[in-house]
């Protein structure tokens, strides 16, 4: 993981809207995508699993976990987290939310998924995640290591 917190500044968006589902993911991922925590191969991966088995990544309202088989196409440990301030379909699921988790095997990403976690459990926190800023929302990350 780089930097101190687990979901680093660089990789907090916040937009108003896409234009599908597969454009999320592609926009989510694209932080890790730049400094090469994860691979195209990784990005295509994730789309093909909503594609073959529809929307179980939407674990909560408006918020997708969006992940792929650990290792392939990863390169490091890393999350990136996109809000639209508009809903999108994913397979019939609104989403406002999409977390990009990028493994590199069954494990060492559970302690830090966890943390992150914690945020999104916590109502206040996640309306924040929902409606806020990007500076609110990067706030609310910046502690977490």
């Amino acid at each position: 993981m780089k930097g101190t917190s687990l979901i680093a500044k660089d990789d907090i968006q916040v937009v108003d809207s896409v234009t599908d589902w597969k454009n999320a993911v592609r926009l989510a991922s694209k932080p890790l995508l730049k400094d090469h925590t994860i691979t195209k191969e990784y990005v295509d991966n994730m789309i093909q699993s909503v594609e073959d088995n529809g929307p179980y990544m939407v674990i909560a309202d408006y918020f997708a976990l969006m992940h792929a088989r650990p290792g392939e196409g990863v390169n490091n440990l890393g999350m990136s987290l996109l809000t639209t301030k508009r809903a999108f379909d994913l397979e019939g699921k609104p989403v406002k939310i999409v977390l990009v988790l990028a493994a590199t095997d069954n494990k060492s990403h559970l302690a830090s998924l966890q943390k992150v976690m914690s945020v999104f459990m916590d109502d206040a926190a996640y309306q924040t995640v929902l409606n806020g800023s990007r500076e609110e929302i990067v706030n609310l990350f910046e502690g977490l290591e």
